[in-house]
């Protein structure tokens, strides 16, 4: 049987604006542009274009051409991006451990004392 080949990996740029169109779902270029400029002014609607272009070229965007200003959306859920991203981490970094993983996110002070709660409580079987 044959191997489905894994998803495309986001470089950072494109991971920034997989994050800004999961929330506002099938968007224009332009649609995209005016959320941008509101983080980072200095966003050109070319460059933006540019980057949907290339990630609809390297398969983490699908694009409906139906219309006359084309959509684009997510080729993949949030979660199944962020599970496949995960996986790729633990194997690389962490030799395969998830334990090595969380205890290195715990260690190194990338976890704040509500999140720390919140893992607690979902340790012992709470809702977080």
């Amino acid at each position: 049987m044959a191997k489905t080949p894994a998803p495309p990996k986001p470089t950072a740029a494109e991971l920034d604006l997989l994050r800004t169109l999961w929330p506002l779902g099938p968007s224009t270029v332009k649609q995209v542009h005016e959320v941008l400029l509101k983080e980072r002014p200095e966003t050109t609607y070319a460059t933006v274009l540019r980057l949907m272009q290339v990630m609809h070229g390297k398969g983490l965007l699908v694009r409906d051409e139906s219309q006359r200003s084309h959509v684009y959306a997510p080729a993949q859920a949030q979660d199944s991006l962020r599970t496949s991203l995960l996986k790729d981490l633990i194997q690389k970094a962490f030799a395969g451990s998830g334990k090595d993983l969380v205890m290195a996110a715990l260690r190194g002070g990338h976890v704040t004392r509500k999140e720390r709660e919140e893992i607690q409580k979902l340790l012992n079987g709470d809702k977080p």
